[in-house]
C-alpha cells in the first residue's frame, strides 16, 4: 500500500521531534498503521538554520501555505503555534479535504468549535493528543477508552511549569520570583512567563478536556483562571503542617446546575496521589461513574514526549482515513449533533472549602468576630489553627479551613473580614479540594 504522506507546519523543537520518533520507529509504526508514514515537505519561517534533527529527504519551503493545498499531502500536522495564522491554514487545509493533526492548544480552546464543524462538513479528521499534557494520551482515555462512563470529574496538573515552580518553593522554602528565576535559568520557563504562571496555558488545556468529558462547544472565555504569582512560601508551609499540598489544578466538575471550568491553585490532601506528582511532570484525575477515580501521569512537554502524540495521531488517521466518516470517533466524543447546552457556571456559584489565612492583631475578641461573619453568610468551619504570637509581635497568623460553601459566600464573609480594624492585611484564600 503507497505511504502516506504528511505536510509538516513548523521545525520547531516539536516539529523536530516528529521527524526523528518517525524516522527511528519507522518499522513499529508502520506495522501498526498498515502502511509507511512519510515526511515528505516542510515549512519553516529559517531554512538555513541548523537543526538537531536531519532533513535528508524532505522538501522544505518557506510559507506553510504552501503546504496545505497540495495534491501530494494526505495529512497536515500544524506545530507553528498561535492562533490567526493556525487558524486560517487549518482551516484551509480542511476546505482542501486534507486531514489535520495539531498540537496547538490554544487554537483548539479558542476556535476548536468552528474547526470541528468545518472538519465534520468535509469529512476529515482533526486530531489533537499533543495538545494536553504532551505524551500523556489522556484524550484517548476519555475520548475511547472511558466512553462507557458519565464522567463526574476532571482534576488535573497539566503546566509543568507551575509544577515545577510549586514543588521548589515547598521542597526549598523559597520565595516565587527566585524559583521563577531559576525555571527561567533551566529553561523551564519562558522569558515571559505569563502564559504558564498566570494559568493561562491550563485553561486552555482544561477547555479541551472539559469539551471531551461534557460533550460541550469549546468555552474559553468562560473558564475562570487564577495563576500561582501571589502564593508565597508560607501558605505552602502551612498547607504541608495541615497535610495538604498546593498545586495548579484545572479542574472540571457536572454539577446539578452546570458545569465548573476553573484553572487555580488548590490544597489537596497530601495523601492523594496527584498531591505527590512533582517538578515538571503532569498528572490528570479523571472520576467516571462506573470506573470511579483513574490517574493518567507523564511528561507534559518536550521534543518527545509530545511528538509521540503527534505520531500516535498520525497512526489513528492513517487507520481511520478510508472509513466512513460517520464511523469515525466524534472530535469531541459525544456525536456532533448531540452536544449539550449545559451552561459553564459562574465561579461565584461554584461550591469547594476554602483554606483563609488571616493576619490578625492579638487581641480578645478577634476569632470571635471572624466566626460570626463566617456564620453570618453561611460558611461552617473545619478547623480553626492560631500560630502563638512570639515574643514583642503584635500580630498573628490565623489559619480556618471551611467546609463546602459557594464563592460568593467566602467572597461576602471576606470583605467583611476586612473591614475588621483588628484584620490590618488582606486575607488570603485559596480553594481546596478533597478529590474524593
Amino acid at each position: 500500500m503507497k505511504p502516506i504522506h504528511v505536510g509538516l507546519l513548523g521545525l520547531g523543537t516539536v516539529g523536530s521531534g516528529t521527524i526523528e520518533v518517525l524516522r527511528r520507529n519507522r518499522e513499529e509504526i508502520s506495522r501498526r498503521a498498515g502502511r509507511d508514514i512519510v515526511i515528505t515537505v516542510a515549512s519553516a519561517k529559517d531554512l538555513s538554520k541548523e537543526r538537531k534533527v536531519s532533513l535528508e529527504g524532505i522538501e522544505l519551503v518557506p510559507t506553510a501555505g504552501h503546504i496545505v493545498t497540495r495534491p501530494d499531502v494526505d495529512i497536515v500536522v500544524e506545530l507553528i503555534g498561535g492562533e490567526t495564522a493556525a487558524r486560517e491554514l487549518v482551516l484551509k487545509a480542511i476546505e482542501a479535504g486534507k486531514h489535520v493533526v495539531t498540537a496547538n492548544k490554544a487554537l483548539l480552546a479558542k476556535h476548536g468549535t468552528e474547526i470541528f464543524a468545518a472538519a465534520h462538513r468535509k469529512g476529515v479528521m482533526v486530531a489533537f493528543e499533543a495538545s494536553v499534557a504532551g505524551g500523556v494520551p489522556i484524550i484517548k482515555a476519555i475520548r475511547e477508552g472511558l466512553s462507557a462512563n458519565r464522567i463526574e470529574w476532571i482534576a488535573g496538573i497539566i503546566n509543568g511549569t507551575c509544577n515545577y515552580i510549586l514543588s521548589e518553593m515547598r521542597d526549598k522554602g523559597l520565595p516565587f520570583d527566585l524559583v521563577l528565576a531559576e525555571a527561567q535559568r533551566l529553561g523551564y520557563a519562558e522569558s515571559d512567563p505569563s502564559f504558564d504562571v498566570d494559568g493561562i496555558d491550563a485553561a486552555h488545556k482544561l477547555t479541551i478536556l472539559s469539551a471531551i468529558a461534557f460533550g460541550i462547544p469549546m468555552q474559553f472565555d468562560r473558564a475562570y483562571t487564577e495563576g500561582i504569582g501571589k502564593l508565597t512560601a508560607v501558605d505552602i508551609k502551612y498547607a504541608e503542617g495541615l497535610g495538604y499540598r498546593i498545586k495548579l489544578l484545572g479542574i472540571t466538575r457536572r454539577v446539578e446546575k452546570g458545569i465548573e471550568l476553573r484553572v487555580h491553585p488548590t490544597l489537596v490532601p497530601a495523601r492523594r496521589l496527584i498531591a505527590n506528582v512533582e517538578g515538571v511532570m503532569n498528572a490528570v484525575l479523571v472520576k467516571g461513574d462506573a470506573v470511579g477515580p483513574t490517574l493518567y501521569y507523564g511528561r507534559g512537554a518536550g521534543a518527545e514526549a509530545t511528538a509521540s502524540a503527534v505520531v500516535a495521531d498520525l497512526v489513528d488517521v492513517t487507520r481511520m482515513a478510508t472509513a466512513d466518516p460517520e464511523q469515525r470517533v466524534p472530535h469531541l466524543a459525544f456525536q456532533p449533533d448531540r452536544l449539550s447546552d449545559t451552561p459553564i457556571l459562574p465561579m461565584a456559584e461554584i461550591e469547594t472549602a476554602y483554606y483563609l489565612r488571616l493576619r490578625a492583631l492579638d487581641r480578645p475578641g478577634v476569632l470571635a468576630d471572624v466566626t460570626r461573619i463566617c456564620a453570618d453568610h453561611s460558611i461552617s468551619i473545619d478547623a480553626i489553627f492560631q500560630k502563638e504570637a512570639g515574643e514583642g509581635e503584635e500580630q498573628v497568623d490565623v489559619v480556618i479551613l471551611t467546609h463546602l460553601t459557594a464563592e460568593k459566600n467566602i467572597d461576602a464573609a471576606i470583605r467583611k473580614i476586612e473591614g475588621l480594624a483588628t484584620i490590618p492585611v488582606p486575607v488570603v484564600r485559596i480553594r481546596l479540594e478533597e478529590l474524593l
